[in-house]
């Protein structure tokens, strides 16, 4: 079957059937399903990017954020 570019989401539940069997027997990566694993994951990720685009965070509240995980906080020492 040709590789045809993800558009719908009906197009990419397809593509992610056949990613899951290849993930079941990985093939080799020079090999023709090799290639065919490569460009699927490729196209997916695309698809992914587009539908689902990820924002970056504001580099302060980043910043915030990791220092409430470490139990920091902003006061200054004197």
């Amino acid at each position: 079957m040709p590789i045809r570019p993800i558009r719908t989401e009906e197009d990419y539940c397809s593509a992610m059937r056949e990613i899951a069997a290849f993930f079941d027997h990985e093939p080799e990566p020079a090999s023709p399903d090799g290639e065919r694993f490569e460009i699927l994951l490729t196209l997916a990720e695309a698809y992914d990017a587009k539908q689902f685009p990820v924002d970056l965070p504001d580099p302060v509240a980043a910043i915030q954020f990791r220092m409430e995980q470490a139990g920091r906080s902003n006061a200054v020492f004197r």
